[in-house]
């Protein structure tokens, strides 16, 4: 049990035998303490209770202090203020809890009791475009979340519902045949850039000539219809792209299993079915719509949600309803969770709604969106290229790893040091991906962010190569004192002076650190908790001597360097990134 869960536990004790049994479930209003000169927890209960109690909240704190005992962790608490009780964790404890995590090969966080199958749709490209900035954060954001629920114990299913369906392939294949028809027949007859040129190419027809349009609408009837040919130019033009997603997401260490759009072609028409059957589809203009509460267009009419449109045609819509409905039946998911950009909110307000009117949600899953801002560039816009177009991902990651390359470069000429070339390379890659991925999951997923390498490639601040420092760190202790990091154990931890005190209770809170993520979904509180975590060590590190330190009391820093070590590699695995025992 961790402190403030035995501190709990103890106030609810203390307000019974103080007041009776009907103030047992009172609630403590304990939390952490705002500022560590007055200890580590603060309960606010008195203030909480002077109504009901006719007393002052001083007098209620003493006799709930008269009747408290947590020597187990604390000191003696003590009441400041109007009656507020403040609580100090003992050394004798931390140093108990250090020991006992130290010798967890999980860092103290247990697997949880009751797991669940969990469904997380992230990333999700769509085929013939390449793979730009904007499915950065998806993709980063979702492997983290993933990564944080697999580590917690629940079955996670990583899907990418792929955009692998619909107008646009009957567009591209209408325009490749007149243009360029061995594409359609002809493993990678195009390459990747070419293919994304003559979508743009086809879209722009499409808008423009309406007799290409009807034949465009007429191959997507054929490849619905499974015509032999269509369907051959379709999976064509699907494994080139899925070839190319590939190299991006094993550059990124993001793993997927793909259930794209087209998977769920087969139950639209009985989707469409079943929420007619239960009465709430409205035909409205020749289309199937389902009307949703809240939703206007800016007449102020109700805006409805369109699941089946005048031409017999399925939409997005339509889809994403499938897929719930399926995720639910078939994947028997008792939490599914979208990672989509923001301005996606409304679509899934509206469709979750229609899934909750068709009583498809049963009252013990949870659907979720977890929404995302914009990345932006220095101009506050979001980030383009010069002529406009979306920054391609391969490109941003090439750049990273470049700046990296050439920052690690001029470090290692200044300090006059020689390094092979495997290292170096070893060295910018894993630094410049960790860049990007820590400069995006340390922001709050919910804001709009600037894209700056100058900023996420710093040794200072709160950075991937700050954290990767802090690390490297200990692997200096290591190498400087022939450290064998796997036989340092001890029976006894001392923990005398404030900063050996400051860093180990931070890394008693790695473990509430990844239950909040679990729940709240929002990676940027693991990425804060490291920085914290590395600046806690840096001042340790500086005020703390460690291999000349005593025997008992070297052992003891030691295994403090080994936990924050081992803690930040677990933590930074779970963001994605890896570690690198030099820089």
């Amino acid at each position: 049990m961790d402190a403030a869960t035995y501190l709990k536990t103890q106030l609810s004790l203390a307000l019974q035998a103080a007041f009776g049994a009907e103030y047992a479930e009172a609630d403590p209003m304990l939390v952490p303490a705002s500022n560590p000169q007055f200890g580590d927890y603060q309960a606010n209960v008195a203030m909480g209770l002077v109504k009901k109690l006719g007393q002052s909240p001083r007098l209620i704190a003493q006799q709930v202090v008269d009747k408290l005992d947590v020597s187990a962790v604390c000191v003696p608490p003590n009441i400041a203020g109007p009656g507020f009780i403040n609580f100090l964790l003992a050394p004798d404890y931390l140093a108990g809890e250090i020991r006992s995590i130290h010798q967890d090969p999980r860092l103290g966080v247990a697997k949880i009791s009751q797991p669940q199958k969990i469904v997380v749709d992230f990333s999700s490209p769509n085929i013939a475009k390449e793979m730009h900035v904007g499915h950065l954060r998806s993709t980063i954001i979702g492997d983290c979340i993933a990564k944080v629920l697999e580590f917690r114990g629940h079955n996670v299913l990583r899907l990418n519902h792929v955009g692998d369906w619909g107008t646009q392939f009957g567009m591209l294949i209408c325009y490749l045949q007149e243009v360029y028809p061995s594409a359609l027949d002809t493993a990678d007859a195009l390459d990747i850039g070419d293919l994304v040129t003559f979508y743009k190419q086809a879209k722009i027809r499409f808008d423009e000539d309406e007799a290409f349009q009807t034949a465009a609408r007429q191959k997507v009837v054929e490849l619905q219809a499974g015509e032999e040919l269509t369907i051959k130019a379709w999976k064509l033009l699907c494994e080139q792209s899925r070839r190319e997603f590939q190299v991006i997401y094993d550059r990124l260490g993001v793993t997927l299993t793909e259930r794209g759009e087209s998977f769920y072609n087969p139950y639209l028409a009985e989707t469409v079915a079943e929420l007619d059957a239960l009465q709430l589809v409205e035909v409205s203009e020749g289309a199937k719509c389902v009307f949703t509460e809240g939703f206007t267009n800016r007449e102020g009419d109700p805006l409805p949600l369109i699941i089946q449109k005048s031409d017999g045609g399925y939409n997005y819509a339509t889809t994403d309803l499938a897929a719930v409905r399926y995720r639910i039946r078939q994947d028997q998911a008792d939490r599914v969770i979208y990672i989509t950009d923001a301005g996606q909110g409304n679509h899934f307000a509206q469709f979750f709604q229609v899934a909750n009117k068709a009583k498809w949600i049963p009252a013990s899953t949870e659907i979720i969106h977890v929404p995302f801002g914009l990345v932006q560039g220095d101009d506050g816009k979001r980030l383009k290229t010069r002529s406009g177009d979306n920054v391609k991902l391969k490109e941003l990651l090439d750049e990273a790893v470049d700046r990296a390359r050439q920052d690690l470069t001029q470090r290692l000429a200044a300090e006059e040091r020689s390094e092979t070339l495997e290292f170096i390379e070893n060295a910018a890659q894993t630094t410049g991906l960790g860049a990007v991925k820590y400069a995006d999951l340390s922001q709050n997923r919910l804001s709009n962010y600037i894209f700056s390498f100058d900023k996420m490639l710093a040794l200072q601040g709160n950075t991937a190569p700050y954290m990767l420092y802090a690390y490297v760190r200990v692997q200096g202790i290591g190498r400087k004192g022939n450290i064998d990091w796997n036989a340092v154990q001890t029976t006894k931890v001392v923990l005398t002076e404030g900063s050996e005190q400051v860093l180990a209770k931070h890394l008693l809170q790695f473990d509430t650190t990844l239950a909040e993520l679990e729940r709240d979904l929002y990676p940027n509180r693991l990425c804060q908790y490291l920085f914290e975590l590395s600046q806690k060590f840096n001042q340790f590190f500086d005020r703390c001597p460690v291999l000349t330190a005593s025997a008992e009391i070297k052992v003891s820093r030691l295994i403090l360097c080994d936990l924050t070590a081992r803690t930040l590699k677990l933590g930074l695995d779970l963001l994605g990134i890896e570690v690198l025992d030099r820089m």
